[in-house]
């Protein structure tokens, strides 16, 4: 295996093993169900607009219209109306909101449902939430976002308004709940004053360094990436604000208060489509406000900036990158206003009309309900018309939704969100099983290479025919966390299988192996698994205890048992799998076939030297050598119902055969066609004879019979025949 960097450590690059051939571990094969009944899954997706409708000559708001006046089209095909409701803030009643403890929520609060005693008694109510992207801003940039804000509470807040507090800094957090307490907000607004805005840069793509001021520094770098992960932050943040939210059916208004919101680098559209579609869910509608206000976009700068280099600031090119920096800033924010039934306001010192426009949306409006017809789930933007029976008002709505999508219909991006999200979850995959195993090998002093492999069932693998052949895929993402919490390893690969489709593959398991290089301590392990063809997820979470060998007498490594090998001639491997050759394939479920050889490998790690006896002279030329000779029996065990049927010989270690690690190894190939079909326990016996030191562990096998009818040969029927020993360096 070839050896890459993953977040700090040397992680062995993932590679397929490949069908193995074997009994299914049960389990795996999906049961027809007994009782004779039947599961009927029934999926109804509503969609949900909000229309407002003004006399064209007054302005005025019209009422008392009904669901018959209203017609409605998606990509010019009428819809039948489901649901049809009014919403006045003229008939708001008095709401009894729940109230949180400010700066100690959190947006998890806001996700939970903590956001309103009933969302029932939001009826009429205007929700407001202001988002302070404190990331984005300078310090005077909150002032006015934060002036203006107060400004609208102290004067133009009227009744039915309900502002909730958001902010997100380091974090996002939920600094106040909906409420009408004046009091309470202008305290939540008079902390954003004092924070000091991280307000980053937008970045210069490509690191050119003309045009920029000559400030002593002579190099300037290319951080577009590191933007374009601060702008999938943010679009994150509002994705989350909205999903909290979607329970309530009212319209909400999102007024986010940003310095700017730049996408270059490596655009996530992703992102941009999530945070979209969560909001047109959620019925919120996103008024972008740009904090930075009226620009002057001097071409030699001003006076907070040095010269600039070269001649940009006489030949326009300074005076158009800074209209493109200032444009491409604004646009995702006009973008997301504008998907989402909202409006943006930039260039202006002036924020009053944000908050006015918002009350103005808001005071009155229609919420039609509609089922699609179009029932294909290909995720696609689907524009909405809303018509009514008179000519003589205007009507303001959204554009149009992005459709739910299936597996088969998303996006590559979407792919890889939906994987990532699955291993964020704490709500397992069970689609189909995935099964892990996990052992450990002493690198050096304070390091440990631990070999992790999983099964998947063949049956649960979906493939595409192609000839004699057929063809799948399976993506696989996992992650290791320490005792703290923090990643420290991850693996994302995309296997492509060509399954020959006479070798019955829904008998068979696929195999996948990678490895990561781990101190001493206690880890979390997750993988998530999903086959191409049709989305479905499995997923595996275990504890793994790295062993500090250091207070064990006896230092003993983890005992492979193996039904297959694989040659393997990578120059460079890590892995102890590895051997002349050939890579070990750990058998995960120890069940075996009677026509197979069992295979054992393990070490032990610095075994005492014998006494009295002389260290071996040193060879002229070599930079290694043995060390002093050293004495270590072991042999294996099958017992079964405590009664032992079969023992190898015992083998004798009398130097360390890998002394780059200061290792015995030791390797057993026994035969199992004399074995009678049955479950028995292993037990390997090593012990450290010049330091008195041992070891017994034992594990649970089973012997299955063989493909064909097994016949054992005249000298065969005493025992297995065992060949094995220590291995040589």
């Amino acid at each position: 295996m070839s050896l890459r960097r993953a977040l700090g450590l040397r992680m062995v690059a993932a590679t397929l093993v490949g069908v193995i051939a074997g009994m299914p571990v049960a389990g795996w094969a999906q049961q027809p169900d007994q009782s004779g009944g039947f599961t009927l899954k029934v999926q109804s997706d509503i969609v949900l607009t909000n229309v407002v409708v003004r006399d064209k000559k007054t302005g005025e708001v019209v009422k008392g219209l009904k669901a018959s006046d209203f017609t409605i089209l998606e990509n010019g095909k009428p819809q039948k109306i489901e649901s049809f409701d009014y919403q006045n803030v003229d008939e708001a009643a008095v709401l009894r909101e729940k109230s949180t403890v400010i700066g100690k929520a959190t947006i998890a609060d806001l996700v939970n449902g903590e956001f309103a005693a009933n969302p029932a008694s939001l009826r009429d109510h205007r929700l407001i939430v202001m988002f302070f992207d404190l990331s984005s801003m300078q310090p005077e940039d909150i002032d006015r976002a934060v002036e203006s804000a107060q400004d609208y509470v102290k004067k133009k807040m009227q009744p039915a308004d309900l502002v909730a507090l958001v902010s997100m800094a380091t974090g996002l957090s939920m600094d106040q709940d909906f409420t009408s307490d004046k009091v309470a907000l202008l305290r939540g607004l008079g902390k954003y004053n004092g924070t000091e805005g991280t307000g980053f840069a937008n970045g210069n793509e490509g690191g050119n360094s003309g045009g920029t001021a000559d400030d002593a520094s002579s190099f300037t770098s290319d951080d577009s990436e590191y933007n374009a992960l601060n702008t999938d932050r943010e679009l994150y943040a509002i994705r989350t604000i909205a999903k909290s939210l979607e329970r309530v059916d009212q319209r909400k208004s999102l007024l986010y208060f940003s310095g700017g919101l730049t996408r270059q680098g490596i655009e996530n559209q992703a992102s941009m489509r999530a945070a979209t579609n969560e909001a047109v869910k959620a019925n919120m509608a996103i008024y972008s406000v740009d904090s930075r206000g009226l620009e002057a976009l001097p071409p030699v700068g001003n006076a907070s900036t040095g010269s600039l280099r070269g001649t940009a600031a006489y030949s326009g090119g300074a005076m158009q990158s800074q209209l493109d920096a200032n444009f491409g800033s604004q646009e995702t924010l006009a973008t997301l206003s504008s998907d989402t039934g909202g409006k943006a306001f930039f260039d202006s010192n002036d924020f009053a009309p944000a908050f006015q426009q918002v009350q103005h949306d808001t005071e009155a409006y229609y919420i039609v309900g509609f089922r699609s017809t179009n029932t294909a789930r290909d995720g696609s933007f689907r524009h909405l018309t809303v018509k009514l029976n008179r000519t003589d008002v205007k009507l303001d709505y959204r554009p149009g939704y992005y459709a739910p999508a299936d597996f088969q219909h998303q996006k590559t991006e979407d792919r890889e969100q939906a994987l990532m999200e699955e291993l964020r979850s704490d709500l397992p995959a069970t689609d189909f099983a995935v099964y892990l195993q996990a052992l450990y090998f002493r690198m050096g002093d304070n390091k440990f290479f631990v070999p992790v492999s999983l099964i998947i069932p063949g049956s649960q693998i979906h493939s595409v025919k192609n000839g004699d052949r057929d063809k799948a895929n399976i993506d696989i993402i996992g992650q290791v966390k320490n005792a703290e919490g923090i990643v420290v390893g991850n693996v994302r690969d995309t296997v492509k299988l060509a399954l020959d489709a006479a070798q019955q593959v829904q008998q068979k398991k696929i195999q996948y192996s990678t490895g990561f290089t781990l101190a001493p301590g206690r880890y979390h392990l997750k993988f998530v698994v999903r086959e191409n063809q049709t989305g479905a997820m499995g997923s595996f979470e275990t504890d793994l205890q790295v062993p500090d060998l250091k207070k064990i007498p006896l230092k003993l490594s983890s005992i492979v048992l193996s039904s297959q090998r694989v040659p393997n001639t990578a120059k460079k491997t890590a892995s102890p799998l590895v051997r002349d050759g050939m890579e070990w394939i750990p058998n995960v479920p120890h069940v075996f076939r009677q026509d197979q050889h069992l295979y054992f490998l393990y070490e032990v790690y610095d075994p005492a030297k014998e006494r009295g006896s002389p260290e071996p002279a040193s060879s002229p030329g070599l930079t290694r050598r043995e060390g002093g000779p050293v004495r270590v029996l072991t042999s294996i065990e099958f017992l079964i119902g405590g009664v032992k049927v079969y023992e190898t010989p015992l083998v004798e270690a009398k130097a360390v055969n890998i002394p780059e690690r200061g290792a015995v190894a030791f390797q057993f190939d026994v035969p199992l066609t004399p074995l009678k079909p049955g479950t028995y326990v292993c037990q390997v016996n090593v012990i450290d004879d010049a330091g008195g030191s041992f070891s017994f562990p034992r594990m649970a096998m089973r012997v299955e019979p063989g493909a064909a009818p097994v016949v054992a040969p005249a000298a065969a029927t005493g025992a297995p025949v065992t060949s094995g020993g220590p291995m040589k360096p």
